[in-house]
């Protein structure tokens, strides 16, 4: 079953640390969100292979928004 990986505040994507085909764990920080002067690491919530990348590095995030797809 496929996990979708969704920010949960607003804020600029500051790094995309993997790429689609990559496999990641709960552990694999997936992009790095930057919000007022601070960068938050965001993990997937289990282990799979990234599907789909939705976000590109400057782009602001809307809480909600998709940031990738995780089977």
């Amino acid at each position: 079953m496929a996990e979708e990986i969704r920010a949960e505040i607003v804020a600029n994507v500051a790094q995309i640390a993997v790429k689609e085909g990559d496999e990641v764990t709960h552990e694999t920080t997936v992009v790095v969100l930057e919000s007022m002067k601070m960068e938050i690491p965001v993990l997937p919530e289990g282990a799979g292979r990234i599907t789909r990348i939705a976000v590109a590095p400057g782009d602001v995030v809307q809480e909600g928004d998709l940031i990738a797809v995780v089977e």
